[in-house]
């Protein structure tokens, strides 16, 4: 390792004193930057890796040539963040004399808990508790769960009802939530043929915030338990029979005793933001800061659980859009900031975030550990995938409803720039402007817009519009020298929620698309891509696509979609009505 180490810096080294260089315009500078980043030898840049942490000292050196001043530790802003959950050699299970194989017979959730436990068993049906208006259903009505395994079937009563009350509480983490309320020791999780037809334990895959259930949680394959752990005459598809009429015939499962240990580790690894500044004219605005931001991380390798869009392939996924065209933009807007003859009255931060990719991390640590007063933060503007700009020269702002002045100001920039602008209101969103959002800071978020490449090894630096980048800077930098020295703040407004309820991008949940977020239709969303394995690709949905209704209510525009995505729950399953090549079709999507 410290050999390999040794070879990266060299390797840093070297490049540095290529890119040092003065190159002939800020194309060909931004250019060459992103081949780097962008590089093999950086190998997708995931947080916590030697390549991270060359990516980063990059980006300092880079901000200190401009004429940057560094801010916290020395220009790095250091945390920790969780980057893998793996399995150890000490996870176990028996039942009388059968030893089941570990990612064979049996797996663990990643939320699962550490334990050792021997314990009897009973089974709860479905594990399923519901008080609603509409529905009552018990499975511990009858079970004494205390100090015992509970042994519950995966999914629900009426897995062919695409409408059942049942959907949004069949998840296994809300199972084994009933179960450690029951006074269970641990969950063990089957699925009978109904919902499971093809007999498939989990895989254990990372999840980007795992936080443990209170008690292990095993996923056990239907084989194993028909085999060795059912009393004669009993199959899983018998229990799953009786349990879908709310029938509970099988309650304690004899006096034997279900021996079990499961161990996970979660790899915690050290990354950074890197942070610096150029500080304001003015004698009083200059306490006052605008954060300029982008990240910097990327997928890594890929992979399952990375993110991918092809999880089956492991490569460097070079992220020469996703987000390397907005660290280069970083770069050289620090260039243009630092060469102008009259300074901006207030401060400008630069930051490069890391850890995005694993849900806004560096940006959420940055907002709520600001190396000066939170309340001196005046806005904040957010680049993330600025390089694919189209023909049509259309951008997306995001953000555009957090401050009262907003729309009306890029309203006035609109009349200085070729660029056609796409307004979403809404601050919570797919990027790093949401952490700030979430601090009440006005944010506005620019993007070129989502591509087919995306989170795929073929977003690489020769895809990128450079010319295209240009026209963004230059809006942008008008965008942040009105912010800089307008006399008064901006007038924060909440435009939408202020948190992400569950999932990585602000929805509880995600059809797996890339929506046209530069469009300007007004007869349905266009599909720019379709993430592979997710509930959209599964459900028969392709790139081309226009979705234009979802659970019979109306999608004209991407406002629309937003506002009906945020309807739906992790669960459930929902008719999306599509345009494809002029037939409308109806899809059912699993969420």
């Amino acid at each position: 390792m410290r050999l390999f180490s040794v070879i990266l810096l060299i390797t840093f080294f070297v490049n540095s004193l290529t890119y040092g260089q003065q190159p002939e315009s800020e194309i060909s500078s931004m250019q060459e930057q992103l081949k780097f980043l962008a590089s093999d030898s950086l190998k997708g840049r995931f947080p916590g890796t030697p390549e991270d942490a060359v990516a980063a000292s990059f980006i300092l050196e880079k901000f200190l040539d401009a004429g940057l001043k560094p801010l916290d530790d020395n220009g790095m802003q250091y945390f920790s963040v969780v980057t893998s959950v793996e399995a150890t050699s000490n996870n176990k299970v028996q039942w009388e004399d059968a030893v089941a194989e570990f990612q064979k017979d049996f797996s663990l959730y990643a939320f699962s808990s550490n334990a050792s436990i021997e314990a009897e068993v009973v089974f709860a049906g479905y594990g399923l508790i519901l008080d609603l208006d509409s529905l009552q259903w018990n499975d511990y009505k009858s079970v004494d769960a205390t100090g015992k395994w509970v042994l519950v079937l995966e999914g629900d009563p009426e897995p062919e009802n695409n409408d059942s009350p049942f959907i949004p509480f069949a998840n296994v983490r809300s199972k084994a939530l009933h179960a450690r309320d029951q006074g269970a020791l641990g969950l063990l999780v089957v699925g009978g043929s109904r919902n499971d037809a093809k007999d498939e334990i989990t895989p254990l895959l990372f999840e980007r915030s795992v936080i443990s259930s209170g008690i292990p949680v095993i996923d056990l394959k239907r084989s194993w338990v028909n085999a060795h752990m059912l009393p004669e005459g009993w199959t899983t598809d018998s229990l799953e029979t009786l349990a879908n009429d709310g029938v509970i015939t099988l309650k304690e499962m004899g006096n034997e005793v279900f021996n079990a240990t499961t161990e996970l580790e979660r790899q915690e690894v050290r990354t950074q933001n890197i942070v610096a500044y150029l500080p304001g004219s003015d004698p009083e605005l200059k306490q006052e800061f605008v954060v300029l931001g982008a990240h910097y991380d990327h997928l890594g390798m890929g992979g399952q659980g990375s993110g991918s869009r092809t999880p089956d392939t492991v490569a460097p996924h070079y992220g020469a859009d996703d987000n390397g065209s907005g660290v280069v933009g970083l770069i050289a807007m620090a260039q243009r900031m630092a060469e102008l003859e009259e300074k901006p009255a207030r401060s400008l931060v630069f930051a490069a975030f890391g850890a995005e990719e694993l849900g806004l991390l560096g940006s959420r640590y940055l907002a709520k550990n600001t190396p000066f007063e939170a309340e001196d933060m005046h806005a904040m503007v957010n680049f993330d995938m600025i390089g694919r700009l189209n023909e049509q020269k259309s951008i997306a702002v995001g953000g555009t409803g957090t401050a009262v002045e907003s729309e009306d100001l890029l309203n006035e920039l609109k009349q200085n720039t070729v660029l056609g602008l796409s307004y979403s209101p809404e601050g919570f969103g797919a990027s790093d402007h949401a952490s700030f959002y979430a601090e009440d800071i006005p944010v506005f978020f620019i993007s070129t817009g989502a591509h087919s490449d995306y989170h795929t090894p073929a977003d690489t630096w020769d895809k990128i519009n450079y010319e295209g980048m240009e026209l963004v800077l230059d809006f942008s930098e008008d965008l942040l020298l009105n912010l800089l020295n307008r006399p008064e703040r901006l007038s924060f407004q909440e435009a939408g929620p202020k948190e992400r309820t569950s999932g990585r991008r602000g929805f509880k949940v995600t059809l797996g698309i890339m929506p046209d977020f530069t469009s300007e239709s007004t007869d349905g969303l266009g599909v720019g891509g379709v993430t592979k394995g997710g509930p959209a690709d599964r459900a028969g949905m392709l790139k081309g696509d226009k979705i234009i209704g979802i659970n019979g209510m109306p999608v004209q525009n991407i406002y629309d979609y937003m506002n009906r995505l945020k309807q739906l729950k992790a669960g459930e399953r929902a008719n999306v009505d599509v345009n494809r090549n002029g037939e409308e079709l109806v899809l059912i999507v699993e969420l």
